[in-house]
């Protein structure tokens, strides 16, 4: 089993930056690739970055390219986003998530089988 444990998040004005962290406690091996989605209010669970194990297969939603950038630290087994240029239509609730398989082409909520308990982003003047 694993447990994913997501911090980082609040409340920021437009432009503003914010950096997510998703710590993972457990089998390292749980945790192949890992995926950043957030969900707006009323609106379905996206995929907006996933990264693998080493760094490779990453892949950003259209929406956050140029603006936010997922890396991780295997020694602490902690994976990061970090969201620059953030805009109101950022704000959701961002949820990390992991599965011990690859990387899906596009990461879709039922291809990952740990999450975290998420944490809100808020962007706002």
């Amino acid at each position: 089993q694993v447990q994913l444990v997501e911090s980082g998040g609040g409340s920021v004005q437009p432009g503003g930056s914010l950096r997510l962290s998703c710590a993972a406690f457990g089998y390292a091996y749980s945790t192949n690739c890992v995926a950043w989605f957030r969900q707006p209010p009323g609106k379905e669970r996206e995929g907006v970055a996933q990264i693998k194990e080493g760094g490779g297969s990453v892949y950003y939603a259209d929406s956050v390219k140029g603006r936010f950038t997922i890396s991780r630290d295997s020694a602490k087994n902690t994976v990061y986003l970090q969201m620059n240029s953030l805009k109101p239509e950022d704000t959701a609730m961002y949820y990390c998530a992991a599965t011990p398989f690859s990387c899906p082409a596009v990461p879709s909520v039922t291809q990952f089988t740990y999450w975290g308990q998420g944490t809100q982003v808020t962007v706002s003047s």
